[in-house]
């Protein structure tokens, strides 16, 4: 079936072809051998994955957060429904296959139904698989790719070698030259917990932002996974335990639980998206529901 079942609203600046988004992320060893488990090798990894990292890691300061935080905070862009929004993913082509042209809003169902074939009980996580990237609204309005996607990190203390490329890759970043950001806590105190510490931009801290901004019925754990699930550093490596608290630590389980659905790459077996949708629209309407402020 066709994603036209979902409709945009009308008012957003739909472009009149797909926008390259390209998530490196999908470039993530996890879809490769054990051996090769998060071997980002700068010699092997695509040209343009690199790229993306090298800017998000020179550009992306405690400074340039605050200042994307207060932008996209004031929520002035559109109002919409959730279901809305997600049909605006369709407005994205994986530049990674350019010769499948397959709307990213598929992604977002197969996700879901990855979820709920295993947990058929849980619809608040079942909503969670299906509008943890709808984040990825803000390149309509032309936020750029590497404040968009990726891997995220801590900012305001020193980057974790865990992170893509290591700590080497942040070489250019100002903030690396200030003695108060650039130590193992920086602006932080020990086991503070991660509800205090600021992350790199993205769509994950976005839609997380949208969500606190907006009455919904999603649980905790619900916002948890979308504001965590690409910071793979902490939730895949264990880096920057220093600076969560035992709740983290226990919150955690949930953000690897829902990780084994959150689909990267393309499948063959693609969803009913017409059928889905009248499930989905009921689930969305229960918990994050009426328009929303983008």
């Amino acid at each position: 079936m066709s994603a036209d079942a979902l409709t945009p609203p009308s008012g957003v600046p739909l472009p009149d072809k797909p926008i390259p988004l390209d998530d490196p992320s999908e470039y993530r060893p996890e879809h490769k051998k054990i051996e090769d488990f998060r071997n980002f090798n700068i010699h092997t990894t695509p040209a343009h994955v690199v790229e993306t990292y090298r800017q998000m890691h020179t550009h992306q300061t405690l400074a340039y957060v605050k200042k994307k935080m207060e932008y996209w905070g004031k929520f002035n862009h559109a109002e919409m429904t959730m279901m809305e929004a997600l049909a605006c993913l369709n407005s994205f082509k994986d530049e990674s296959d350019p010769d499948v042209d397959i709307p990213n809003a598929y992604h977002a169902f197969q996700t879901a139904e990855g979820i709920r074939e295993k947990h058929p009980d849980k619809e608040w996580l079942q909503v969670t698989g299906l509008i943890h990237d709808v984040g990825k609204v803000m390149a309509l309005w032309g936020e750029p790719q590497w404040s968009t996607v990726g891997d995220t990190f801590v900012v305001g203390c020193a980057p974790d070698d865990n992170i893509v490329f290591g700590r080497e890759s942040f070489k250019d970043n100002p903030d690396m030259e200030d003695e108060k950001l650039n130590t193992r806590l920086g602006i932080y105190e020990e086991n503070c917990g991660l509800d205090k510490v600021l992350m790199s931009w993205g769509h994950d801290e976005y839609m997380y932002r949208v969500l606190l901004n907006h009455p919904h019925n999603l649980p905790e754990e619900a916002l948890f996974i979308i504001r965590f699930h690409s910071f793979y550093p902490w939730h895949t490596c264990n880096a920057y335990s220093y600076l969560c608290s035992n709740k983290d630590l226990e919150m955690k389980k949930w953000v690897l639980e829902f990780n084994q659905f959150d689909l990267y790459t393309k499948r063959s077996d693609l969803p009913d998206v017409e059928n889905l949708t009248k499930y989905y629209s009921k689930l969305v309407e229960k918990y994050v529901p009426g328009k929303i402020r983008f």
